[in-house]
């Protein structure tokens, strides 16, 4: 009996070690609820470049979310909110990898000319890309959805505001200390934005674009003479 009780000596020990091992700190209300949207926001993005405006209901973002539809409605209580807020976080979280990428491509490649043309075709290449079309669907369902318009036009603005923050430091100080430079920033976004439209039915690759050199060629007549 007394070596039974001995030899049971070591599987005890080891259960008390098992149940004093730490376990991980629970989540707080707060991470759950940030972690939760961010889980429909997710599948709002993917549901809006999917299937576009028209086919990203509450009802199939929910679905690709795996989450309540009290959930949902507790983060956006209308569709219109949870659009915009969907284009937003992807147009944020591309932004922030916009400069990280562009910032490791130009280095290396000096204030100029030559900085400015690569940062043109650079900057159109966003213009191919998902945030773009999100809210391209977005601004068109926009024209005849006056609650999504009252929805989208502050974002909209604060956007803006952050794409011309990032297109500043990536076009460097020689260039954005030139007087003209902000007038060729808009043209460039405007421009862009408009000749980008067609290839929502054309098959051609965007880098062949003939506007690209006129773009270049406006750009260095503006700010280099030429």
């Amino acid at each position: 009996m007394v070596r039974a009780r001995t030899a049971a000596r070591p599987r005890q020990a080891a259960r008390t070690q098992q149940v004093a091992s730490p376990q991980p700190a629970a989540r707080t209300r707060q991470e759950r609820t940030a972690d939760s949207r961010a889980l429909i926001l997710d599948a709002a993005v993917e549901c809006l470049v999917e299937h576009g405006c028209a086919g990203a209901s509450t009802v199939v973002v929910q679905a690709r979310a795996g989450v309540s539809r009290g959930r949902l409605l507790h983060h956006f209580p209308s569709r219109e909110e949870l659009l915009v807020a969907a284009a937003q976080h992807l147009a944020a979280n591309r932004l922030v990898r916009t400069e990280e990428r562009v910032t490791s491509l130009l280095d290396g490649v000096p204030e100029g000319p030559e900085r400015m043309d690569r940062c043109i075709e650079l900057l159109w290449e966003t213009f191919q890309e998902p945030p773009f079309w999100a809210a391209m669907e977005l601004w068109t369902a926009a024209r005849t959805n006056p609650a999504l318009a009252a929805a989208l036009r502050p974002q909209e603005r604060r956007l803006r505001g952050a794409i011309r923050s990032v297109a500043d430091r990536i076009w460097g100080p020689v260039v954005c200390s030139h007087p003209l430079y902000p007038q060729l920033r808009e043209v460039l976004f405007t421009s862009m934005r408009g000749a980008a439209l067609a290839y929502a039915f054309e098959d051609r690759p965007a880098a062949t674009d003939p506007h690209l050199e006129s773009w270049k060629t406006i750009a260095r007549n503006l700010l280099f003479g030429g």
